[in-house]
């Protein structure tokens, strides 16, 4: 895996601008933060992100893939102030379950999930080597 980073660009924080890879694709569809059962155990943003990346992890694993694997995640955001004002938690958790792994990634904030509940909808994609 090969991080893509321009010469004289500035360094993004918490994830990378490009990656180029080869090898078995893993496509893991989007993950709210409900459990194996799909219930919501918390409306809290925080809590929801500690969720969906775990069920991410779950997934991953099922295809021999850890989080290391990821190249691409993107994230879905029911509001950006909220996910602005505790991007110091959400980053503790992200480290916690997906380590000091910063692949490209995108966030958007959307107006509303299909989900009733749900403040966040992560989806990643994921190689494993050939």
């Amino acid at each position: 895996m090969q991080f893509l980073q321009p010469p004289g660009w500035v360094r993004p924080k918490g994830y990378s601008n490009g990656v180029v890879t080869s090898g078995r694709m893993v496509f893991v569809a989007g993950q709210v933060g409900w459990d194996e059962n799909e219930k919501f155990q918390t409306d809290d943003l925080v809590g929801q992100v500690r969720q969906a990346l775990t069920n991410i992890v779950a997934i991953l694993a099922q295809a021999d893939a850890r989080p290391s694997n990821i190249v691409r995640m993107n994230w879905y955001l029911g509001d950006t102030a909220e996910y602005n004002a505790r991007l110091a938690e959400i980053g503790a958790v992200y480290r916690e379950l997906i380590g000091k792994h910063f692949p490209a990634m995108t966030a958007l904030q959307v107006a509303g999930f299909v989900e009733h509940g749900a403040k966040v909808e992560i989806e990643v994609t994921a190689m494993l080597p050939a």
